[in-house]
């Protein structure tokens, strides 16, 4: 695999403030790296990593975009001069995804870049297999898992084969077998081409042996720490697991909870699971969800754990079988939740999208959180008491007028935890809700979980994490692969 000449990075007091926020999202920063070296970039959620990496790929967009302070150059140009040479993969997946069918996407980039027509499918073929995404190339983009999703960008970039390959949480939604065959497909890409490679990542211990370099940006501006991973790591170690680094083998004050076996919130037996109306993902399902503890849902990707998730939260009809409710939470229109109205799921089944952009409906932080008080008819008072505080623990106070839109991924997952917390539903069904977080924002979300158990809610977790299902405890769901594809 063959690829540009790998690229030199320099920054020079380089900052970027985007329109209509008071504080900039990077500030001061300066570094230089040399082409062919691998940079682990950390901080705290929030720090303007993925802010830093857009800058880098050249697509922060003009002054109307924002503002640019300092200098920030590729082999001493300007970023957007450069994109041909730079692969860029983004923390959202599908902003990433172009094409209808998984073939053209990979090939997108190769086509732009005015690659030979007989030499794409190789390329294509290649970085397929390099990622370990094994669909067909006509299979649509959008019936694709949200691991599979991450592959598929990645192969796009690879397939393009950049001097500076920019991966912003490639592991992020990937079970722990793809997990490991991303980070040997990147190892194998810069291997075989030598690019310069900078990824953002709060999986430390998945990158830290590969990685020749780690920067870490301090929230207010600047870095914290630069130099090899094992001096960053042994001399800066507790400061940046304070500040929210994961730092390889930094314990966790939380406790273990144990697994409880009450009677069950929600039920089903032989149950069968689709995305549309002719893919069966899972059959003959019998599912018990205990009543005030946690229930994690684990497998491959693609092996249906979302979708079994939004079937238990009413939001996707079962196949076949039905999902049922205890008695006690039962609604006007029955025991299935999939019958219920809108305002019935509300205090019942609170439901976090594995994206937390399909939840936002409001301008503002506060008013985001506000929604689900407000449709249940609480006080302006009632109401602010929740909101505040719910912003204050979870650390997004200073944030509160604030486009949702416009957080990074780990403050977008917090917030969408945070407004179905704000109903105080009796069922809390979550997809990857660790996703993106650093080490307080996660300590504060599996601690605030902790309590919302304590309560004697029920929680359903969609999760690779296996920190989340040590410190959960609770009923475990294993699916295996999927019945058909």
């Amino acid at each position: 695999m063959s690829a540009a000449a790998p690229v030199r990075v320099h920054a020079e007091g380089w900052g970027w403030r985007y329109a209509g926020r008071k504080r900039a999202a990077v500030s001061d920063v300066s570094f230089t790296i040399e082409p062919g070296e691998r940079v682990l970039l950390l901080g705290a959620s929030g720090a303007g990593k993925s802010t830093l990496l857009a800058g880098l790929a050249g697509v922060l967009g003009d002054a109307d975009e924002g503002e640019r302070t300092g200098s920030l150059r590729l082999d001493g140009a300007a970023p957007e001069s450069a994109r041909g040479r730079t692969g860029l993969v983004l923390q959202d997946p599908d902003a990433g995804i172009v094409l209808s069918k998984v073939g053209d996407d990979v090939a997108f980039g190769c086509e732009n870049l005015g690659v030979p027509a007989s030499e794409i499918p190789g390329r294509v073929a290649e970085a397929l297999e390099a990622t370990g995404l094994d669909v067909a190339l006509d299979r649509p983009t959008k019936a694709l898992s949200g691991g599979q999703k991450q592959r598929l960008v990645l192969a796009g970039a690879l397939a393009m084969r950049p001097g500076l390959l920019l991966l912003d949480e490639p592991t992020a939604n990937l079970d722990p077998a793809g997990v490991g065959e991303v980070r040997a497909s990147v190892e194998r890409a810069v291997d075989a081409t030598g690019a310069t490679l900078v990824v953002v990542e709060h999986r430390t211990p998945v990158w830290v042996d590969l990685m020749t370099r780690v920067i870490v940006l301090a929230a207010d501006g600047g870095l914290l720490a630069d130099g090899s991973p094992s001096r960053v790591f042994a001399e800066h170690g507790a400061a940046l697991a304070e500040a929210g680094v994961w730092v390889p083998d930094a314990s966790i004050a939380l406790p273990e909870l144990d697994a409880a076996t009450g009677p069950a919130v929600l039920s089903a037996s032989e149950l069968s699971i689709a995305r549309g109306p002719r893919t069966i993902v899972q059959a003959g399902l019998d599912v018990q969800i205990p009543r005030g503890s946690a229930t994690v849902i684990s497998g491959a990707n693609g092996a249906g754990k979302s979708t079994l998730a939004l079937t238990l939260a009413g939001l996707l009809p079962e196949h076949s079988g039905e999902v049922v409710a205890a008695a006690d939470l039962a609604a006007r229109s029955g025991r299935r939740p999939f019958r219920w109205a809108s305002r019935e799921l509300l205090t019942r089944i609170g439901t976090v999208f594995q994206e937390p952009e399909h939840q936002f409906l409001t301008q503002t932080l506060r008013d985001e959180l506000a929604v689900g008080p407000k449709a249940l008819g609480w006080d302006r008072a009632r109401t602010d008491a929740v909101v505040d505080a719910l912003l204050d623990r979870l650390g997004l106070a200073p944030l509160a007028l604030a486009n949702p839109f416009t957080l990074s991924g780990g403050q977008k997952r917090r917030l969408s935890v945070a407004t179905v917390l704000a109903a105080s539903p009796e069922v809390i069904v979550l997809d990857e809700p660790t996703f993106g977080q650093d080490r307080r924002g996660w300590i504060s979300l599996v601690a605030l979980l902790q309590e919302e158990i304590a309560r004697g809610r029920s929680i359903v977790a969609v999760t690779h994490d296996e920190g989340v299902i040590r410190h959960l405890g609770g009923h475990r769901i294993a699916l295996e692969s999927r019945v058909s594809a």
